[in-house]
């Protein structure tokens, strides 16, 4: 139902009218990550405006005492939505968040797969018919393409939780540079190597 409702409501609303109330918002393109996954009710004929207030209100509520003291705070809202996609276990999220920092910060592309996937789906993930990646994906131009762009994608590509958010925020180093989500568990598997990335994905995928 919220999917539907953000579609119908939000999908046209112009937030820049609001920049006088929430100041951070003059800074971003998309509402993509403001949208705070919860359980939102709504009468039909509630209006865009209204709609978006709720929105943004639980998102102050309950993300933005977690970023609001950071000069970088829009980035690691767009990196906690990278793990709201990729990893299920929060010290996974740690780790992984580490290792795509560490990426960035070594002129790596980030290669997260969930960037490609919401490029080709248009932002709509859940219920794409396309959402498998295949190899060709990840030569297409895009600035969601993290294989080919350095550094961030321009915007979240979901509206992460604030457990995500968290483990954006509190990265732990580790001797890893890959990850991989195994086929049948969704356990994340770890690697040092790319020869021992390629072994897992092997065995994994």
């Amino acid at each position: 139902i919220l999917n539907y409702i953000l579609h119908i409501k939000i999908s046209n609303f112009n937030f820049k009218n609001h920049v006088i109330e929430y100041p951070y918002l003059n800074q971003v393109s998309s509402l993509e990550g403001f949208m705070f996954p919860d359980t939102y009710r709504f009468r039909f004929n509630t209006s865009p405006e209204k709609v978006f207030e709720r929105l943004i209100q639980n998102f102050e509520s309950k993300m933005w005492p977690i970023i609001s003291a950071r000069k970088d705070w829009y980035q690691s809202l767009i990196l906690a939505s990278y793990l709201e996609r990729e990893v299920i276990n929060f010290e996974d999220r740690q780790i992984v968040a580490g290792i795509l920092l560490k990426r960035k910060q070594n002129g790596w592309p980030l290669q997260v797969d969930a960037t490609i996937v919401y490029a080709k789906c248009g932002g709509a993930i859940k219920g794409c018919s396309d959402a498998l990646l295949a190899k060709s994906d990840l030569s297409m131009a895009s600035p969601y393409n993290t294989y080919q762009k350095l550094g961030f994608t321009p915007t979240p590509i979901s509206n992460p939780g604030a457990a995500a958010l968290e483990a954006a925020v509190s990265p732990k180093v580790s001797k890893y540079w890959y990850y991989l989500s195994a086929k049948e568990t969704q356990e994340t598997i770890f690697s040092k190597t790319l020869e021992e990335h390629n072994q897992n994905r092997a065995k994994y995928l």
